[in-house]
């Protein structure tokens, strides 16, 4: 699977497999702007990485809110210049976060072709402790997938993380996005004048895009200067050391 370290490797057609589009449709994307150009290769064929799998999840997921043509050029245009593959992932996260959680059936073909490659024992273990699919227990190769996590998980099987590792981070993250939506909710209740489930709602549609947003800026900050003291205190310790 590529990386964002790895230059543009994928041809059209193994582009479309792993975004789960056509060809028609990656080429209608690409004459609108939408998509950058392919790097041409030897015998002039066109190759494509990381940043136009990225881009084209993103205006996948874009569709899936019911934008038009017309609105998701709007907002691409909007978007900063020189953004890397994981701040469009960021990009597509957060307007995921707007649909409700709907898991849809999917095979082991199916997800195969997401991925660009076999997948095995491990990689579906990965998988499911990531809570990006759920096994049939009757039927092998059937699974209810997590739309919203698909891509996600699919990028991060070749992170050299144990599966027992992945579920304590889930655990972790569970925990702190449980206390972190039940202390919003009791604030939003008092800024509502008569807080009833309608209510709740409305405002929680108007506000989620924004605390995703806080969310996971807070998050990337907070991780860097936690990793910059963390190694800043290895590097001292290495110093002083006999």
């Amino acid at each position: 699977m590529a990386t964002e370290t790895e230059g543009p490797t994928l041809t059209v057609d193994e582009l479309a497999a792993r975004a789960g589009v056509t060809v028609r449709t990656v080429r209608f994307y690409s004459t609108r702007g939408l998509l950058p150009p392919p790097e041409i290769g030897p015998r002039r064929v066109g190759r494509y990485g990381p940043d136009h799998l990225s881009r084209l999840a993103l205006i996948e997921e874009l569709q899936h809110q019911g934008l038009t043509l017309a609105a998701i050029e709007r907002y691409l245009r909007h978007l900063p210049d020189g953004l890397s593959p994981g701040d469009l992932a960021i990009h597509r996260a957060l307007v995921a976060s707007w649909t409700p959680d709907r898991p849809e059936p999917a095979t082991l073909a199916q997800l195969e072709r997401r991925a660009g490659r076999a997948l095995g024992e491990e990689d579906l273990d990965r998988l499911t402790a990531m809570a990006v699919l759920e096994r049939d227990p009757e039927d092998a190769d059937a699974f209810l997938v997590d739309p919203g996590l698909l891509y996600l998980g699919l990028r991060l099987l070749d992170v050299p993380i144990a599966p027992d590792t992945i579920l304590a981070a889930r655990a972790v993250l569970l925990e702190h996005a449980r206390s972190t939506a039940r202390s919003l909710t009791r604030l939003f209740h008092e800024e509502v004048d008569t807080p009833d489930v309608a209510s709740m709602k409305s405002l929680s549609a108007h506000m989620q895009p924004l605390v995703v947003q806080a969310l996971v800026t807070a998050f990337q900050r907070s991780l860097k200067r936690e990793l910059r003291e963390l190694y800043a205190q290895g590097d001292t310790r290495g110093d002083t050391a006999p």
